[in-house]
């Protein structure tokens, strides 16, 4: 069995090479897109993988095809372990990245270029300390900015993710855009997703088009330039002529990328999740415990994977709460 025809390989063809792990399902930010209101019923400890039980997984999934890890949260330099868990995943012929706030990463600064771990998705979805705090109800913008310079001065190629909701920071996509100028970053729009908790609904929504609009407002057709799309994109790219750095839209409600997704995502509990919008999992890390083979779980979820954002096709099942309000919350799937 080659890498071209696994058991990542689902019923469209779609070869999974991408695995997202989180690592727990804790965060030292309360942003209230991802978390709800009253917090989430964390999963008790002696549940979630160990250091070594997140090598074997992933280990198995390498050996299958997956060439591209990424370590998610909850926040994942909140892990206790994570340096141990990023140096064993090194050890993998993979290639090694990580989602986070920003807040802790000048402490792993050395174990990360240790582990050959180049790229760093930072979340920021404001550029003003007072809404800063809004969102996240804590007071550490200046850090998050200090640590954004401190990777950009240590040669990580950082990815800006802004998560965009109307009323709230949709004010300052041109105030990130032109952020672009001087940095060499690549900032983000991600489009309100609906997830348990979060009080979605259309009205939140900034959509690919409207953030277009808006960047036009400020620069002409000809000073924006289309980027061609990377394989298995999720964002659609864009550049300021003449900027060091780029943006990008990733626009899973209004104009999904699903036909390219190669992505697989394994919670801190252990289980599958094949598309991030599906409230469907399976549970590897049980049979993992019981000395049984995951390969074959691995490919009956890989298997079962709907054509498009879990057989959400039409706005109308979107925007029908019933479709999506028993997913985990976004702080428990990991991104």
């Amino acid at each position: 069995m080659t890498a071209s025809n696994t058991i990542l390989t689902d019923g469209f063809g779609r070869k999974h090479n991408y695995l997202r792990i989180s690592l727990l399902e804790k965060c030292n930010l309360r942003c209230t897109y991802c978390m709800p209101a009253d917090g989430i019923a964390l999963s008790p400890k002696a549940s979630l993988m160990t250091t070594e039980e997140i090598f074997a997984i992933a280990e198995t999934f390498v050996k299958n095809g997956v060439d591209k890890i990424r370590l998610t949260g909850g926040e994942p330099l909140l892990r206790k372990d994570f340096p141990e868990i990023i140096s064993k995943l090194s050890e993998l012929n993979v290639s090694l990245s990580i989602t986070t706030n920003g807040i802790l990463i000048d402490r792993h600064i050395e174990v990360l270029k240790q582990s050959n771990v180049k790229k760093i998705n930072l979340s920021l979805d404001t550029l003003v300390s007072s809404k800063f705090h809004s969102i996240t109800l804590r007071n550490q913008f200046e850090k998050v900015i200090d640590n954004l310079h401190l990777l950009l001065n240590n040669n990580f190629h950082v990815k800006v993710n802004v998560v965009l909701m109307k009323g709230f920071n949709d004010n300052e996509i041109v105030d990130f855009v032109k952020l672009t100028q001087f940095l060499p970053i690549s900032v983000r729009f991600i489009e309100f997703m609906p997830f348990a908790g979060n009080e979605w609904d259309r009205s939140k929504m900034v959509s690919q088009q409207e953030i277009l609009s808006l960047v036009e407002t400020q620069f002409s057709s000809e000073e924006i330039l289309k980027l061609e799309d990377e394989k298995n994109f999720t964002s659609r790219n864009y550049k300021v002529k003449g900027f060091q750095g780029d943006f990008g839209i990733i626009s899973s409600i209004t104009n999904p990328f699903c036909d390219s997704c190669n992505r697989i995502r394994l919670t801190a509990d252990g289980k599958i999740k094949n598309c991030l919008f599906s409230n469907s999992e399976t549970d590897l890390l049980t049979a993992f415990r019981n000395g049984k083979s995951i390969t074959d779980l691995i490919s009956e979820s890989i298997q079962n994977k709907k054509k498009v954002r879990a057989g959400m096709v039409t706005m109308d099942e979107m925007d029908d709460p019933t479709k999506h309000f028993d997913n985990r919350s976004m702080i428990a799937i990991g991104g």
